[in-house]
């Protein structure tokens, strides 16, 4: 059979393209071919797939062999059909197939029915087909459910196809995501040397010339240290964001503590004043999961409660409850609160709620995006209630580990 070397080309490459030719079997594609051998009625149906030399089956019922050559392919003629389906009733009587070795041979094709297989472009990649091995004919309601289900193969292909692109872009946005962490590492890393020296250097700077500056100078110097501050907590909040993963995935932090000592530790750490009240949670509970990385996140909420708010008297209530399958923090302030607007995107990386905080510094909005990402990794979830100038819950969750704790 002579064929268009063009459009065989295109349709070649279609085909391999797809990258489906020689993968395992799947359900999907079986029940296709159980249903539609059921449908008409015949003991053999296939999902035949024509590359440029062979004939090979994607699924098949009722037969052993894993495809054929080309040269001897029914299938072959289907996709070169301008029907709908090509249908030979007893290959015996067809001139094109009288010596075929498949209808002589033990297969013994008798009967053959083919819908081509077409992707978006047209191109006939393959046939899902029946097959018997006595003369017959289909009814229309046969041909109807061959045409449904070929249509259902086509589906599937593309359903394969998009996966696998989406597949490739995963890999891709994994492997630029490990870029710019090892960027970000490498310059935070680089850069925290050189502010330690900037902020010593504006101290001896301020002690050796303080005869000699004028207040100006001095605001200068001190602006410049606030600054250095400022990127260098920038950048130790950057190096947290990209270790994260690290934090929560080492299993050598996993640990049995009380949480009533873990809070007790982040409040000497944070060197709380006489403005600030803070409610610790009823009970005393010792629980078994990633004690660092529990730690990270409450000071970070924490801290957010201690930072934005413009009340004379700071509230803080930390609470927790343990339930058969997480545990539940709750971290509640009377602080000014987030607008409604702004709740569903403080996680999102550098978005900044406020301007300023208590003391005028202004965020760098790398914390709460942290905290989400830590708890997601922990197996929990976390979510935000809050009313503008009156104040913020955080409520999380922490999947338990499977060890016994009491």
């Amino acid at each position: 059979m002579k064929t268009n070397s063009k459009s065989e080309s295109q349709r070649i490459n279609a085909l391999r393209s797809l990258d489906i030719l020689d993968t395992l079997p799947e359900q999907e594609y079986d029940q296709i071919t159980k249903l539609v051998a059921s449908i008409c009625d015949t003991p053999v149906a296939l999902i035949s797939l024509l590359d440029e030399d062979r004939q090979w089956f994607k699924s098949k019922v009722g037969i052993d062999s894993c495809g054929t050559k080309k040269e001897f392919s029914f299938c072959n003629f289907a996709i070169q059909s301008e029907d709908e389906i090509m249908e030979i009733s007893d290959a015996r009587e067809d001139e094109r197939f009288q010596k075929n070795p498949l209808v002589s041979g033990k297969e013994q094709i008798i009967f053959y029915a083919g819908a081509p297989l077409r992707d978006k472009d047209g191109n006939a990649l393959g046939t899902l087909c029946v097959i018997d091995h006595q003369p017959r004919t289909l009814s229309e309601k046969q041909k109807e459910g061959l045409l449904f289900l070929a249509n259902q193969v086509n589906k599937l292909f593309e359903l394969h196809s998009i996966n696998k692109g989406l597949k490739k872009t995963q890999k891709l946005l994994k492997e630029k995501n490990n870029q710019l962490k090892n960027f970000a590492g490498v310059v935070s890393h680089d850069m925290k040397m050189p502010l330690a020296n900037m902020i010593v250097t504006i101290d001896i700077l301020k002690v050796k010339y303080k005869n000699t500056l004028d207040d100006a100078g001095l605001d200068y110097l001190n602006n410049l240290k606030k600054s250095s501050f400022q990127l260098s907590d920038y950048i130790t909040n950057i190096l947290t964001h990209y270790e994260s993963d690290n934090i929560t995935n080492n299993g050598d932090s996993l640990e049995v503590f009380d949480v009533h000592t873990l809070v007790e530790d982040i409040v000497e750490m944070l060197d709380i004043g006489d403005d600030c009240d803070i409610s610790f949670p009823e009970e005393s509970i010792d629980i078994f999961t990633n004690r660092v990385a529990l730690e990270q996140i409450l000071l970070n909420l924490i801290g957010n409660s201690l930072k934005y708010n413009d009340k004379s008297k700071i509230e803080i209530d930390i609470d927790f409850k343990k339930e058969p399958d997480f545990y539940r923090f709750y971290v509640k302030d009377n602080g000014i609160g987030i607008p409604k607007d702004k709740q569903k995107e403080i996680f999102n990386l550098f978005s900044i709620v406020a301007e300023n905080d208590r003391k005028g510094n202004k965020g760098n909005g790398i914390g709460l995006s942290t905290v989400k990402k830590m708890i997601h990794n922990l197996g929990g979830q976390i979510t935000v209630n809050s009313v503008e100038g009156e104040g913020t819950t955080f409520e999380f969750t922490i999947e338990r580990t499977k060890k016994i704790e009491d």
